[in-house]
């Protein structure tokens, strides 16, 4: 009883730090830190890419705005402190199913695609971590046909 007292009084007075919202082995935390990883591993990210990871995340993982907010920047966090994909797919894979996998490599063309390029450092990353992630490199090859062409319509209505 004590104890939960002092604790909502540290909590009152701001002398602890509120809990994290996404926890570090949370698989959408190696999620977004792949996203992040394919937004700017061709050296910035654009507004482009940036508005449709946020959409992306969002839409995919049911977020608010503060929410996708924070699984951002503690995918951030983690592709900064990381030396390869494993760490990230390993989580994936114990976490999702075929499909979901799938879905993750989805969403990788999508952010690639957002800016209308895409170059071989981006097209690699997506090879090694849908390898990875043991998609199938025929359906990484027809997601990415299918992402590019949803992309080609989408610049040709604007």
């Amino acid at each position: 009883m004590l104890e939960s007292l002092k604790k909502l009084v540290a909590e009152l007075t701001g002398e602890t730090k509120p809990a994290e919202r996404f926890a570090e082995n949370d698989y959408r935390v190696a999620a977004a830190a792949l996203l992040v990883h394919a937004a700017t591993i061709d050296g910035e990210i654009s507004i482009a890419e940036g508005d449709k990871l946020r959409a992306v995340l969002k839409a995919c993982f049911a977020l608010d705005d503060a929410a996708t907010t924070a699984l951002i920047d503690a995918g951030t966090a983690a592709e900064h402190e990381a030396v390869d994909l494993y760490h990230f797919t390993s989580s994936i894979n114990r976490s999702l199913d075929d499909e979901g996998r799938r879905r993750i490599v989805e969403m990788m063309w999508e952010i690639i695609y957002a800016d209308g390029r895409l170059n071989e450092f981006e097209d690699n990353l997506v090879w090694r971590a849908a390898d990875l992630l043991n998609v199938p490199s025929r359906d990484r090859v027809e997601i990415r046909q299918r992402v590019a062409g949803q992309q080609e319509r989408a610049d040709g209505d604007e």
